[in-house]
């Protein structure tokens, strides 16, 4: 109890960012934590929905990772070459780091390349630099056809598409332009956030409809001819655009596939309610884990899944080392919001652990919901990064 330990977090975003500052809280200053990440600057992926129609700047939304070691976090920046999670041994750029307790936290791996044309053809708005050019070209487009598009059928921030296409009709309607332009969504999935139920799902098509949005669900790209600008689905569809707007297939960082973390979905399977993985002493949290439903679905990869899953795992780990009972438990509560444009948003929350299916309530748009989003987006770049 009184030897020195070491608690590496691996992964800068919600979840890493949550675990280090939860552990460096519980935890005497006897005890190491260091974060990595191969980002200097912490971002919130959250408001690049906002900042895609020129609500946010990058600077608004972005924190110095080195913040953290005010607060006696030791930052190491590098990238995550080699994890071995039978000695919690990790390699980062050419440097061994050995840890006592070890926390994967390194996100899902955005693979554009997957779909031939597509990285080409739109805008990634999934990403600083794709939501940057998206806010670009919707500047400049004045008249034409937006397709969002979902390239496969889960993702992380499952609302993100939906909210993307309704924030892109309130940008043309403050303009006067929304008579001049069509907005459509292609999604690979059967509904819009399925896993929530068909509430939540039925509610997020209505607001949709209630916009002249277009939704088409159940097409899977399977290319994109940038020339002609098409998009080519595998039911034998197509449908051109002036302006792509697209999810990208996720999977699983690299270094993590070619680990033994990696299960047979090519994420960590860990405890459901711990989050342990099968390795002593490692843990894994946010959209790097597959945690399996029972309804056939995984827990959707969100950021206040990883939250709540970084909290429990640092209260754990904390309590293990100071030989405490480790009795904390997560419990698969989570919520979200739905950007609805115009200064309003829906809510949609509840027990998705819940069997046989998750018991999760829809509340319409209201102004009361989006100021709650701005306030938490203040006091996370304020207080966590």
């Amino acid at each position: 109890m009184d030897t020195a330990k070491t608690v590496v977090v691996l992964g800068g975003g919600v979840g890493g960012l949550v675990a280090a500052s939860a552990l460096r809280k519980h935890l005497p200053r006897i005890h190491r934590v260091v974060l990595v990440d191969r980002e200097r600057e912490h971002l919130y992926a959250p408001s690049l929905l906002w900042l895609m129609v020129g609500l946010r700047e990058a600077a608004s939304i972005q924190r110095p990772l080195a913040r953290l070691q005010r607060k006696g976090i030791q930052v190491r920046l590098g990238e995550v070459e080699k994890i071995d999670p039978e000695t919690r041994r990790v390699t980062v750029s050419g440097e061994i780091l050995d840890a006592d307790y070890l926390v994967v936290a390194l996100g899902a791996e955005l693979a554009a390349e997957a779909v031939p044309g597509l990285r080409e053809a739109g805008h990634n708005f999934y990403t600083l630099a794709g939501a940057e050019g998206l806010r670009a070209a919707l500047g400049s487009l004045r008249r034409g056809r937006i397709v969002v598009l979902t390239a496969a059928p889960a993702y992380k921030c499952p609302a993100a598409p939906y909210e993307a296409a309704l924030l892109i009709d309130a940008f043309y309607r403050k303009r006067g332009l929304r008579d001049a332009v069509a907005i459509e969504v292609f999604a690979a999935e059967p509904g819009p956030m399925a896993v929530a139920g068909p509430e939540t799902s039925a509610a997020v098509k209505q607001l949709l409809a209630a916009k002249g949005i277009a939704y088409h669900p159940e097409h899977q790209v399977t290319s994109v001819d940038t020339t002609a600008k098409q998009i080519v689905f595998a039911n034998g569809a197509n449908a051109e655009f002036d302006l792509l707007a697209y999810v990208p297939p996720h999977r699983a960082p690299r270094v993590v596939r070619e680990s033994a973390l990696a299960g047979e979905t090519g994420w960590v399977a860990v405890d459901r309610h711990t989050l342990e993985t099968r390795f002593p002493r490692v843990f894994a949290i946010g959209d790097v884990v597959s945690i399996p439903l029972k309804l056939g679905k995984p827990l959707p990869k969100a950021g206040v899944f990883a939250h709540a899953e970084a909290e429990v795992v640092a209260k754990n780990i904390a309590s293990l080392i100071l030989g405490r009972d480790a009795s904390e438990r997560f419990d698969g509560h989570g919520a979200c919001f739905i950007e609805n444009g115009n200064g309003q948003a829906g809510y949609g929350g509840g027990d998705f652990y819940a069997e046989p299916r998750p018991n999760v309530k829809f509340r319409a748009p209201a102004r009361r919901w989006h100021l709650v989003k701005v306030l938490l987006e203040k006091s996370w770049l304020h207080l966590k990064a």
